[in-house]
């Protein structure tokens, strides 16, 4: 009779020293279960080339003139299909696409409004997305948006990203930036 009592204490124990871990099984990511949400957070970089033969963003809109204004090129719009990966080498790991449009929203400054949808390749989030509807207030050095929904493990999600630049080319304006996103999910 001792045996299925103890048998029972310990699946109790493990099963609720369970609760609250991370259950993912990628590097980028870590996902935990608080008994009434899930909480995601990832690390992951953003690949936006605008030059060479296969730029993964091109303009599809612009202002009829030249813009002169601090924020320049306000009006234009951006259509995306930019990688991203793991770590901030372009070679490191594919882990899913960024896709959408972002443009200059701003008159005085350089402030992008992104819609975009993060759709992921790799591991348990393979087939799961989110969604950034945000304005992107480039030239601070740390810029949070906002998660308004998602799809698969993604679905009914809520949360922020925090966007920094970790590479720009000047003169072509191709960048790398690092993400750090966290997103709640209802269980």
């Amino acid at each position: 009779m001792v045996a299925p009592m103890v048998t029972t204490f310990l699946m109790l124990f493990l099963a609720t020293r369970a609760w609250g871990q991370t259950t993912d099984d990628v590097s980028w990511a870590k996902r935990v279960d608080t008994g009434s949400q899930v909480v995601t957070t990832m690390q992951f970089y953003f690949h936006d080339t605008l030059s060479g033969s296969n730029p993964s963003a091109i303009k599809v809109a612009g202002p009829q003139s030249s813009a002169t204004s601090p924020g320049g090129g306000f009006g234009q719009v951006m259509m995306i299909d930019d990688p991203l990966t793991e770590g901030p080498d372009k070679k490191s790991k594919l882990i899913g696409h960024a896709r959408g449009l972002y443009g200059q929203a701003a008159q005085n400054e350089l402030g992008l409004i992104m819609v975009l949808n993060y759709g992921f390749t790799d591991g348990m989030y393979k087939d799961s997305s989110f969604s950034l509807l945000s304005l992107n207030p480039v030239m601070q050095t740390v810029r949070e948006m906002t998660i308004v929904g998602g799809t698969g493990l993604f679905r009914l999600a809520r949360g922020y990203a925090l966007a920094q630049t970790y590479w720009i080319d000047a003169s072509t304006g191709d960048a790398i930036v690092g993400y750090n996103v966290t997103i709640a999910t209802y269980i």
